[in-house]
């Protein structure tokens, strides 16, 4: 292992802080260094496993590349304090990666001029110029690229359904929400199992319904995604829309009749996982992919023989398909790269390189399924199979969130769920609805929102469980408006309208 790697791992090991210092030696020391003399690149990468990887990869990723890599890690759990004690220190890397979309100190620092504006050189390179219009529009700052996007699946959601239960009952795929309102029915009231015995439900809710099943459920009756742009080009939260309160109004009825889990309000996502698992209810808001995971829990239990629709075309009314995307219009963050380290336009070329390089196929597979003979093989049926799970989550699975981009290709898998959800996830993409205030800048947003949205998400739980009346969300969303709301409609406006 080269001195410099052992270096960023043994500063891994320790406090894994970018102020350990950027070993790199040519990035960020010489100023007039020509692009052929820097082959070496430090990334400051995010750490979503116990430890940093070991094994190969690294130098597999270098043999491609043609450059040293030297990392430094930041572990998940403390990644705001890091990362900001690095960004008001600058004691950053070549590469930055900023996954904190709304975090203050990040969206600040990437609009004061630290890192470079990537967007005129993304042209130059093949991988960096096929990125989305979306994506490249979600990443923007002050109506600049400050990084090269991550990218990610633009909306993964959908509404997944007991098959097996449907074809017990004798009942169609649902493809409205009023078809999806009689299956709920049924599957409460009409016995789907088959048991005897009154005790499944329709939908399974859990405590995150304000921010993501409900969110994803209010799209389909025409709400956008956090905010909306009105016809008078006023930019306003979208639970101020009459179409996310007609959403609260049909789901509340769900809710009243008992055909949902009536414990939603305070069910984690994990016991929400084993409700589904023991076959107490048949309808989820979620992402498509995971239904695997709930196949798998289930199997050897009473219910493996569930069978499961992956539905992402459901309707309401005349409003035309639509989902809301779930991964900020498919932009995971910024790979960031800070003037103060990258000095000249000739070294920024190289980390571009770089990073395109990394969305080659090669690379990609390097990062996700690991080294073909030591952690993966390849049936005959194309499917990557692993050879050792503790092998590959010590020396692959760290590099997983380092990816820049999670579309570069998409491995067959032996279970036929996974195909399915990867390819309905696909057909999203083209009717994706994108927050329109996520690349517009508010002062107050950074500043408040979290905890003028409490009020808001409180309401809203209490009306779905008739504590209180549409009148008192109502009355959550004037405090809101008072205590900032209006200031954040004010600054997201005359941004919006300063953009057009």
């Amino acid at each position: 292992m080269k001195k410099k790697q052992l270096a960023g791992l043994l500063c891994a090991a320790g406090l894994f802080m970018a102020a350990c210092g950027d070993s790199s030696g040519g990035s960020g020391t010489e100023e007039t260094a020509a692009a052929e003399e820097k082959t070496s690149i430090s990334w400051m990468a995010m750490l979503h496993t116990a430890a940093p990887p070991s094994g190969e990869v690294t130098e597999k990723l270098e043999a491609y590349t043609g450059v040293d890599i030297d990392f430094t890690w930041v572990p998940d759990a403390s990644k705001t304090e890091r990362l900001n004690a690095a960004l008001a220190s600058k004691s950053l890397a070549d590469i930055v990666s900023l996954a904190e979309i709304t975090n203050t100190t990040v969206r600040s620092s990437l609009a004061s001029g630290m890192f470079w504006d990537v967007e005129p050189y993304l042209k130059d390179y093949p991988n960096l110029a096929n990125i989305s219009e979306d994506r490249l529009e979600s990443s923007r700052i002050d109506g600049k690229i400050y990084g090269v996007p991550y990218q990610k699946p633009i909306a993964r959601y959908g509404v997944l359904v007991r098959k097996d239960w449907l074809d017990n009952l004798g009942l169609a795929v649902p493809s409205t929400l009023e078809e999806l309102e009689k299956v709920a029915q049924a599957f409460t009231e009409d016995d789907p199992d088959g048991n005897g015995v009154d005790d499944t439900v329709g939908f399974v809710e859990r405590d995150e319904s304000f921010n993501v099943g409900f969110r994803s459920l209010s799209g389909y009756f025409g709400a956008d995604n956090w905010f909306t742009v009105t016809d008078d080009n006023e930019v306003m939260p979208s639970f101020m829309q009459p179409e996310y309160k007609e959403a609260m109004e049909w789901f509340r009825n769900i809710y009243a009749n008992g055909w949902m889990n009536s414990d939603f309000a305070v069910m984690a996502k994990n016991d929400q996982k084993n409700y589904i698992v023991q076959g107490k209810g048949g309808i989820v808001l979620s992402g498509l992919q995971e239904v695997r995971n709930y196949v798998d829990e289930a199997a050897g239990t009473a219910e493996e023989h569930m069978e499961w629709e992956l539905i992402n075309d459901i309707t309401y009314g005349d409003i035309e398909r639509r989902i809301l995307s779930d991964t900020n219009g498919g932009m995971g963050g910024w790979l960031a790269i800070p003037k103060d380290n990258v000095k000249t336009e000739d070294e920024l070329k190289v980390v571009l390189k770089f990073i395109n390089d990394l969305m080659d196929e090669e690379p990609f597979t390097l990062m996700t399924q690991g080294i073909e003979g030591e952690h993966y093989e390849i049936d005959d049926d194309g499917v990557y199979v692993r050879l050792d799970d503790t092998k590959w989550q010590q020396e692959v699975q760290p590099f997983s969130s380092s990816r820049p981009s999670e579309l570069v290709t998409v491995f067959p898998s032996s279970n036929p769920y996974v195909n399915l959800a990867n390819d309905k996830i696909s057909e999203n993409e083209a009717f994706a609805v994108i927050n329109p205030a996520q690349a517009l800048t508010s002062e107050t947003y950074d500043k408040s929102w979290s905890s003028l949205i409490e009020g808001v998400a409180d309401a809203y739980y209490q009306y779905m469980t008739g504590e209180i009346e549409m009148d008192g969300f109502d009355k959550a969303v004037e405090t809101f408006r008072k205590n900032g709301g209006d200031q954040i409609i004010e600054e997201y406006t005359a941004d919006y309208q300063s953009q057009q």
